[in-house]
C-alpha cells in the first residue's frame, strides 16, 4: 500500500498558495488493513479513514459509476485493485487532479500541471457531468483564483451548459447550493461566481431573482453601467474589497431585487423597488435555507439602504427611526454590515468605485452618539412606562440634532 497526497494541496503546493488541510489517497490497501495499522473510520458512503496521530483524511482509492440523475445516485466502488490513475480519473478538474508520494514524486496522468501554467480550469473527463455540484465547485473556484488570471476552458463550459440544459442543476438540494454560495462568497472574487453561474444557464435555475435583475436598465446618470446585474455584480466585487463578511456580502448580493420588476413604462426609474425587494429577498432565502442572520440583514440592507445613501440629509428623527428598523440597540453587530453593504452599492457603479462615501463615517458617529445615552440618562422619577422610553427617544434625537444639517434635512 502507498498514500499519495491529492486535490488542492498539491495545486495550493504548485501555486504557492497556503495549503488549509491535507487529504490523501492510498493504493492498494484494504479496510481491514488500514484498522491494524490504527486508522479510524469515518466515511459512511466510501471506506474513509483518520490518520492515527495527524487525523488527517485517508481515504481508498476507489471509481464511481453514475446511477440516478442529482449527485447522491453514484454507486462507489473502491478495493486493494483500484490503482492510481482510476481514482484521479473520478475527479472534477485537472488542476485537482495531481499527485505527490511521500518522496515528492509527482503524478500528473491528465496534464493539470500544464493547466496550472496556463491558468485554465477544465474537467478531467465526460464523467463531470455526472455530478451538478461540480458546476457549483468550477464556479467557486473561478472566484478563488480569478485574481491569477484563471479561466474556463472552452470545452467545460459548453459540458456545463449541456447539464444545465439537460436538467442536472435541477436536482440540486437547496442545503448544497447555500453550502457553496456561502464558500463563494467568501472567495477573493465573490462576482465571478454568480457570472459564470448565469454563463451556463445555471443562475436562472438557481438563482433566478438575481437572473432577473440581468437586462434590467437604470437611469445612466446614477448608474452609467446601466445593466442592473452588472450593477448587483459590481456591488458584490466592491464589497468583497471592503469587507471579508459574507454577510455583507450577500446583502450587497440582494439589495436590488425589486428593480427586476419595474413596469416596463416606468423604465429606467425604479419606484419603490426597496420595498418590492423584501418579499423577493425573503423567497430565496427560504428557498435556500439561507441561516437567518444572512436573510435578516439582506432584507434590512435592500429595504433601508436608500436611507443610509441619503443620511446626510436625513432629519435627526428619521436617522433615528433607521437605527430602530435595523433592531441596532439590541443587535449593534448588524451596523457595519449594514453600512458595508451599502457603501458598496455606491461603489459598485461605473466611474463611482473610489467615490468619498461620507454615510458611512457620519452612522458610525450618529449610532455612538445614541448609545451613549442610555437608559440612566432618564429621570426615572420624572418618566415612567410609555413615557420613560419617549424620553429616552427625545433625548438621542437631541443629540442627533448636534450632527445633523438642518438647513439640508428631509424626511
Amino acid at each position: 500500500m502507498e498514500a499519495y497526497l491529492v486535490g488542492g494541496a498539491v495545486r495550493d503546493q504548485l501555486l504557492n498558495l497556503p495549503v488549509h488541510e491535507r487529504d490523501w489517497v492510498v493504493v492498494g490497501a484494504t479496510p481491514e488493513q488500514m484498522l491494524a495499522q490504527g486508522y479510524t473510520p469515518v466515511g459512511k458512503d466510501f471506506p474513509v479513514f483518520l490518520h492515527p496521530e495527524t487525523h488527517e483524511e485517508y481515504a481508498l482509492a476507489r471509481t464511481e459509476r453514475k446511477t440516478a440523475p442529482g449527485y447522491h445516485g453514484f454507486v462507489f466502488h473502491a478495493d486493494a485493485s483500484v490503482t492510481l490513475e482510476q481514482d484521479l480519473y473520478r475527479r472534477d478538474l485537472t488542476i485537482n487532479a495531481i499527485a505527490k508520494n511521500s518522496q515528492g514524486q509527482l503524478f500528473d496522468p491528465y496534464h493539470g500541471q500544464r493547466d496550472l501554467q496556463q491558468k485554465i480550469l477544465r474537467h478531467v473527463s465526460p464523467a463531470f457531468a455526472e455530478d451538478p455540484v461540480r458546476i457549483l465547485r468550477l464556479a467557486r473556484f473561478a472566484a478563488r483564483f480569478h485574481h491569477l488570471g484563471f479561466r474556463i476552458a472552452d470545452e467545460t463550459l459548453t459540458l456545463m451548459q449541456a447539464m444545465v440544459l439537460k436538467g442536472e442543476v435541477s436536482a440540486l438540494t437547496p442545503e448544497r447550493v447555500w453550502r457553496e454560495c456561502e464558500r463563494a462568497l467568501g472567495e477573493k472574487n465573490p462576482q465571478i461566481f454568480f457570472d459564470v453561474l448565469r454563463q451556463c444557464g445555471a443562475l436562472a435555475v438557481i438563482f433566478p431573482e438575481v437572473d432577473a435583475l440581468f437586462g434590467v436598465p437604470q437611469p445612466p446618470q446614477h448608474h452609467p453601467e446601466i445593466d442592473t446585474g452588472i450593477h448587483t455584480l459590481m456591488a458584490l466585487q466592491q464589497c468583497a474589497l471592503l469587507t471579508d463578511s459574507t454577510l455583507a456580502r450577500f446583502a450587497a448580493l440582494c439589495h436590488d431585487l425589486g428593480k427586476a420588476l419595474t413596469p416596463p413604462d416606468v423604465l429606467p426609474r425604479h419606484i419603490d423597488h426597496e420595498r418590492k425587494s423584501k418579499p423577493l429577498v425573503l423567497a430565496l432565502c427560504e428557498r435556500l435555507g439561507a441561516p437567518t442572520e444572512y436573510r435578516d440583514l439582506a432584507v434590512l440592507t435592500a429595504v433601508y439602504h436608500t436611507h443610509c445613501h441619503r443620511a446626510l440629509i436625513l432629519r435627526a428623527a428619521t436617522i433615528l427611526e433607521l437605527f430602530e428598523y435595523l433592531d441596532l440597540f439590541r443587535r449593534p453587530q448588524r451596523l457595519e454590515p449594514f453600512l458595508l453593504a451599502c457603501e458598496a452599492d455606491a461603489r459598485g457603479r461605473t466611474g463611482f468605485e473610489q467615490c468619498d462615501y461620507k454615510p458611512t463615517s457620519f452612522l458610525r458617529v450618529a449610532f455612538a452618539l445614541c448609545c451613549a445615552i442610555t437608559g440612566k440618562s432618564v429621570d426615572p422619577e420624572k418618566f415612567t412606562g410609555k413615557q420613560f422610553g419617549e424620553e429616552l427617544r427625545r433625548l438621542r434625537i437631541a443629540a442627533l440634532k448636534t450632527i445633523a444639517q438642518p438647513e439640508m434635512a428631509s424626511t
